[in-house]
């Protein structure tokens, strides 16, 4: 049986690592031979440990390229391993695995770009890209949009595969509920679950609960994450008079346990690749709202599953916010059609279907209707 090896030095976890794990446990469930290497102490490989999958310590920078030290180990651990495919995730391990893959005799490189940031076309890009690399992945049509926006990109657009992120219904539904904090039975639960960080755009939500204070709608809102935003978020609060609405509960591993908290899920980040936790959402029936833009718009449904919104308009967001607290029948069916769409666009073993077509040079997009 084909192995693969899945391999991200990434020390924080996101959606990127998120996709390495569930994916990597799939295949292995389907009698892949599958093995994760990850820095060592990172969730991932901790996460990879307690799944029982096979991790590899794995030590990289972003200057590991040019490290003869850190290429010898690269080496020796394809040289021992021998997969048939090596599935990369982040930029800098593309740079210095994927040459030292083909060196030590690894048939196939596939890099999964989960951002939509544009890729630059220049001489280390156009010879990764096109030498070293033999298909992409893009985690949504957006991503593979921009990532082919150059003029002309460093690859041929046709390399690039659009695979949706999917979640494991069955898996996903069968995990435990659990209270995570008291809940004023008044009140309408508005989260939100990301890191802590510029991107992910936070601090319009807080700006959002000033308004929904000022009209004196009784809610909270949860904001589930950590990063390097964490103090300056809690200052805003603090500064804003929207202490006692803004709950930060800093990381939060039980995502589906947060998700039934909740009433109403906002999304306010300024792009996604693709965004996980908006299918979770919906998969646990919740209406989601947020920017328009990005991949959003191919996940979200506008005035069925949810809402999208201009970007950065917070008037927009709290309206939209306002008539899903007035109208419990609204969040019902928007529920109801989220999850629904989910099951039709976003399963699981739709999109490891897909990667499997991939894996065995037999990629057909059928998987996905609408692409």
């Amino acid at each position: 049986m084909m192995k693969i090896l899945f391999l991200s030095s990434a020390q924080t976890w996101g959606g990127g690592e998120k996709w390495h794990l569930e994916t990597a446990s799939a295949l292995n469930g389907r009698g892949y031979k599958v093995a994760v290497a990850a820095s060592a102490g990172a969730e991932l490989y901790d996460r990879s440990m307690r799944a029982g999958l096979p991790a590899l310590p794995l030590r990289l920078s972003n200057l590991s390229f040019i490290s003869p030290s850190a290429l010898v180990r690269l080496y020796n651990l394809f040289r021992r391993e021998r997969p048939d495919v090596l599935i990369l995730n982040l930029s800098r391990d593309l740079k210095a695995a994927a040459p030292v893959a083909r060196m030590a005799g690894v048939p196939r490189v596939i890099y999964r770009r989960g951002s939509a940031l544009p890729v630059r076309n220049n001489l280390l890009n156009r010879f990764l890209y096109n030498k070293l690399v033999d298909s992409i992945i893009a985690n949504s049509m957006e991503t593979r949009r921009v990532i082919c926006s150059g003029n002309p990109p460093p690859f041929a657009p046709e390399k690039v595969k659009v695979i949706y992120n999917g979640i494991d219904l069955e898996r996903f539904d069968a995990l435990p509920v659990k209270q995570l904090s008291a809940r004023l039975v008044d009140h309408i639960y508005i989260g939100t679950l990301g890191r802590l960080e510029a991107e992910k755009n936070h601090h319009i939500l807080i700006t959002v609960a000033g308004i929904l204070k000022a009209k004196g709608i009784k809610c909270r809102i949860l904001i589930a994450g950590s990063g390097s935003l964490a103090g300056r978020l809690r200052k805003q609060a603090h500064n804003e008079g929207v202490e006692d609405m803004v709950e930060f509960m800093g990381f939060v591993g039980d995502i589906r346990s947060f998700l039934h908290n909740l009433d109403i899920f906002v999304l306010p980040s300024l792009y996604e690749g693709f965004g996980y936790v908006k299918i979770e959402a919906m998969a646990c029936f919740k209406p989601v709202v947020a920017f328009h833009t990005s991949s959003n718009p191919e996940v979200i449904v506008d005035g069925e599953t949810g809402f999208l919104v201009g970007v950065n308009q917070a008037g927009e967001l709290a309206d939209r916010i306002i008539r899903l607290i007035a109208d419990p029948d609204l969040r019902r069916n928007m529920g109801i059609k989220g999850r629904r769409r989910v099951e039709e666009m976003f399963d699981g073993g739709k999109s490891l279907a897909a990667l499997e077509s991939l894996i065995n040079g037999l990629f057909c997009d059928r998987h996905f209707p609408g692409i």
